[in-house]
């Protein structure tokens, strides 16, 4: 007899008790994917916008910090100035590698461009600047001219339209950032010389004029030099500027990770709760089927088969329902998050950008290997009971 044939028959036998079975392994594994897809896929997308950043250290206004992160992490419109001649002081400071301003200019809605409600714009300046400059440096060999913008990945050019055009002035559309999960994906980037010749463009061809004045600015994004103290040159920057507030890169976000932690971490545990009573009713099932299946087993064991082989072949129904069932949870759960996560990250008011490749193939594997772990322990003590029944006394009940 072979021993996943058998298994595999009576999995077919016992329709009934074998769906409930899988449609479990399907919910439970479906459900603890996805929480986990959710808290990976928000961290994954921080990190990625800090690492796009490559700031150690952002300096903005007092009291501007939560505009900052809002901007920077949703795209959303916000009004952060500060004086040009900022740049000088901060630059000034011991350990202070570079400091290169950014402006934030008015943000569009229902731009034609975005594949999104909302796009931010960014002036940057190309002489200090190392957000953008280092893909223009990989992939374009030189800096932008007047007139070339830079998107993140929802930036598009609409197929009617030869160029970008905001406020009247068309430009063009050089190439496409890396997806971040932020706000930095429906961000167009472009430098000072372009911004004005936008603003003067503007005052004839734009129903609402764009107004640039060139000595202000919205935020300073500071390297340090290597080997230096990032908290110490951050310490230094607020004693020794007046009316600004660096915020150290790992704290970026910081209030948004407390909420985003406490409200995903809440969704765990809810998945923990059900994962333990889901475990309890397989095992359950698996008990009622035992009791049914005592005449089954005796005439196996009548007709040669060990206990080792009863034993085996139960483990292997499970292991087999736990097998199909997470793989078919873990391709609904993956999918429906993939077709949605903007509109998740939309609801949840969070950025979100899907795992690498290496990273979903592990929890893919966790995913299975869990299912099968969950499903084999809840059916290995009422395997090991009918395996352990006397023939004589199973035939008689």
């Amino acid at each position: 007899m072979n021993l996943f044939r058998l298994a595999i028959r009576n999995i077919r036998w016992n329709a009934f008790r074998s769906l409930a079975i899988y449609l479990a392994v399907v919910g439970v594994t479906g459900m603890l994917l996805s929480t986990t897809l959710i808290i990976r896929g928000a961290e994954y997308s921080l990190n990625s916008g800090l690492q796009r950043m490559g700031a150690d250290i952002l300096v903005v206004p007092a009291g501007a910090e939560t505009k900052l992160e809002t901007a920077l992490l949703m795209g959303k419109p916000t009004n952060i100035w500060m004086p040009r001649e900022k740049v000088a002081s901060v630059a000034a400071v011991p350990g202070v590698e570079t400091a290169s301003p950014q402006v934030y200019l008015a943000s569009l809605y229902g731009a034609a461009c975005c594949a999104v409600w909302e796009m931010f714009i960014v002036v940057y300046d190309p002489a200090t600047d190392f957000t953008v400059t280092p893909w223009l440096r990989d992939h374009l060999g030189r800096e932008l001219e007047k007139g070339e913008v830079i998107g993140g990945h929802y930036i598009s050019v609409p197929p009617e339209w030869e160029n970008i055009t905001l406020y009247g002035y068309g430009m063009e559309l050089v190439g496409n950032l890396a997806a971040t999960g932020t706000g930095l994906d429906q961000t167009l980037f472009m430098n000072m010389e372009t911004a004005i010749e936008m603003s003067k463009v503007s005052r004839v061809l734009a129903e609402q004029a764009l107004v640039i004045d060139p000595g202000l600015i919205s935020t300073i994004m500071v390297r340090v030099v290597e080997g230096a103290d990032t908290h110490r040159v951050a310490l230094d920057i607020l004693s020794n500027t007046t009316e600004m507030v660096p915020i150290e890169s790992p704290n970026l976000f910081g209030t948004f990770r407390s909420q985003m932690n406490g409200l995903l971490w809440g969704f765990f545990a809810i998945s923990l709760l059900i994962w333990g009573l889901s475990m309890f009713l397989i095992g359950l099932i698996f008990s009622m089927a035992a009791n049914e299946r005592q005449r089954e087993m005796a005439v196996l064991r009548a007709l040669g088969a060990t206990r080792g082989f009863i034993f085996g072949t139960l483990l292997s129904e499970a292991a087999l329902l736990a097998l199909a069932g997470s793989i078919t949870g873990i391709i609904v759960s993956a999918g429906g998050l993939y077709m949605f996560k903007d509109l998740l990250a939309g609801s949840l008011r969070m950025p979100f950008l899907f795992p690498s490749l290496p990273a979903f193939i592990g929890l893919f594997s966790a995913g299975i290997a869990l299912a099968i772990l969950t499903v084999t322990l809840s059916a290995l003590l009422p395997a090991y009971r009918l395996s352990r029944r006397e023939m004589a006394v199973a035939m008689r009940e």
